[in-house]
């Protein structure tokens, strides 16, 4: 028998299967938690930390998209001072290295980033530093690539390998990190199927048909 938990999430209380993510918990009740690496089942890594949750207790913000409920009585704060601080910082590290052309991108209004951070108010020259640049990738006849709006959330990476493609990944390490093919190929070298579900998941303008 499935062992079932009492929590509470702003307030609200409701019960949930042993196990539940925070995320699933709180889509439940009709609580948004804003996510940008997240795709159900596809890409559940928690790697952007933008869908942070306090609770109580604990003593670090916990990504809720990969938390898992496993004690009766957890309280659970979607959108306290705290959290929407840390998201807007989050956002903030994420644009240090993004290319802020929004107006003349052609994802401009259409935009999970932009949207984001206009919601959390954010300042694109909070922090400053090195910034990668990258070519743009023409190579195929039906999407590009410009790595400079990518935000390495590895959705197109998810997708690509639930196709049984997998022809992208993530490359080096640390601030040099980007997504690319195996050996710095073109994409038009790989054997890329043009399915467009990178470009369907992509959040920003990073891959565009």
């Amino acid at each position: 028998m499935e062992k079932m938990l009492n929590i509470k999430i702003n307030g609200m209380e409701c019960t949930v299967p042993y196990g539940t993510t925070i995320l699933e918990a709180a889509r439940g009740l009709g609580i948004e938690i804003p996510t940008l690496c997240y795709l159900k089942e596809i890409n559940e890594i928690g790697a952007c930390r933008f869908c942070v949750v306090e609770v109580a207790g604990a003593r670090s913000l916990v990504a809720a998209c990969v938390f898992p409920i496993e004690r009766d009585g957890t309280e659970i704060f979607t959108n306290s001072e705290r959290v929407r601080k840390a998201r807007k910082t989050t956002l903030q590290l994420i644009l240090s290295t993004h290319e802020r052309k929004c107006l003349s991108c052609v994802r401009s209004g259409n935009c999970e980033l932009q949207k984001l951070c206009l919601e959390y108010g954010v300042d694109q020259n909070a922090f400053g530093g090195f910034k990668p640049t990258y070519e743009l990738d023409y190579s195929t006849p039906h999407l590009v690539r410009d790595n400079n709006k990518c935000i390495l959330c590895r959705r197109c990476v998810a997708v690509c390998n639930e196709q049984y493609v997998s022809v992208i990944g993530a490359n080096n390490r640390g601030i040099d990190t980007c997504i690319g093919q195996p050996f710095n190929m073109s994409l038009a070298e790989t054997p890329c199927i043009s399915c467009g579900q990178c470009t369907a998941v992509c959040p920003t303008g990073a891959l565009v048909e």
